[in-house]
This record gives structure tokens, sequence and C-alpha cells, in this order.
């Protein structure tokens, strides 16, 4: 990876950044997996959104009540049962798709609590990843992926193309997507082409 290559905090900070353009002003927000909830308190500073998390690590639990965030200690992989049907103008779950155990789940639960759920995911498809593969032989290291294979928290190794034929397959139906590539934005190839993605399911 060369110096000028994109830091994971960048490709986080510009993920945020791109959220927040789609989340509406005053929007009910529930994020999933919030961490220290730099992206609620974005979202809560610059679209005055009512933002709720939920993550299971209890350090990044107490991160957020700093803040003064409202969070819950909890496993998405166990399901949203706490919350009623529709409660969330927005569902958030932001480079943790790859983690959990039950995609299907997961996304079934976001879109019954919320009326939109956003995701995004690291894109296993780049063009980068397919060479390091391809030449190397070893397990592909970028910005979008900066874990060794024994140390990565990722479980689900997937491409734009896998998650939009997973969205089909059951029934969730993308209504806009948005592909980044070193903070720059894709139009063109986006399984080749794009480091990370940024999906609206309705």
């Amino acid at each position: 990876m060369n110096s000028s290559a994109e830091t994971p905090v960048e490709a986080r900070r510009r993920d945020h950044e791109l959220i927040c353009e789609l989340v509406d002003e005053n929007a009910k927000v529930l994020d999933l997996g919030c961490g220290d909830g730099s992206l609620l308190q974005r979202l809560k500073d610059e679209k005055k959104a009512q933002g709720t998390g939920v993550e299971v690590s209890q350090d990044q639990v107490y991160k957020c009540i700093r803040r003064g965030l409202t969070v819950f200690h909890g496993d998405v992989d166990e399901g949203l049962a706490d919350f009623p049907d529709k409660s969330f103008d927005y569902v958030l779950l932001t480079d943790t798709l790859q983690e959990v155990h039950n995609p299907r789940l997961v996304i079934g639960e976001m879109l019954r609590v919320g009326k939109k759920a956003i995701v995004s995911f690291p894109n296993f498809g780049h063009w980068s990843v397919r060479v390091q593969l391809f030449i190397r032989g070893r397990t592909p290291i970028s910005a979008a992926l900066p874990y060794d294979w024994w140390e990565t928290p990722n479980i689900h190794f997937f491409t734009v193309k896998d998650f939009y034929r997973f969205c089909g397959q059951v029934g969730f139906r993308v209504t806009r997507s948005v592909f980044v590539a070193q903070g720059t934005r894709i139009t063109v190839w986006p399984n080749l082409l794009a480091e990370r993605a940024i999906c609206v399911l309705e």
C-alpha cells in the first residue's frame, strides 16, 4: 500500500460523510455496531438527528456514554426484539455486515424496525484484492481490508455483485447505492473499481 493510499480512519470518515448525505434532517436513527459513537455524533451535529446506538463492546459503550449519546449494550446477531416495528427512519450498519453471523436476520430486523436501512461494506471484488490474490497468493490487505487473516473480524468475504444477488434472493430492495475508492465516487464497474459500497434498502 503506497503512502498516498487512504487509511482505514480516512475511509471510515469518508463513509460517515456519505451516510450523512443520505440521512434526512431531524431523522430518528438507530446505529447498529455504533462503535465509539462518532457517526451518531456527526448525525446529531450536522443533521439534528435523534440517535440511538447498539454496540457489543462495553468499552465502546462507555465512549458513547461519555459523548452523551443513548446507546444499548447488545449483539445485533441476536436481533432487535427490544425495538418496535418502524420505530426509526433509518437503521445503519456501517462496515459491520461482513462481521455478523446471520446477515439475512440482521438486515431483516433493520427493515422491520426502520423505514430505511443503510449498509456499508468493503468490496472483496476490488481489482487490488484480485491482483493480490492472483500475484501474491495471499489474503489481501488494503485500506478497506486492513487486517491479516489471523486477526480479521471479517467472517463473510463478499463482493458488490454478491450483495446484490443476496438482496434479490431474499427480497431486500436496494433503492440507492454509492460506491467509493480512495475517497472518489465510482460510477462504472463498481464490482471491479469500488473499494467500498454504501447501499440504501427499503
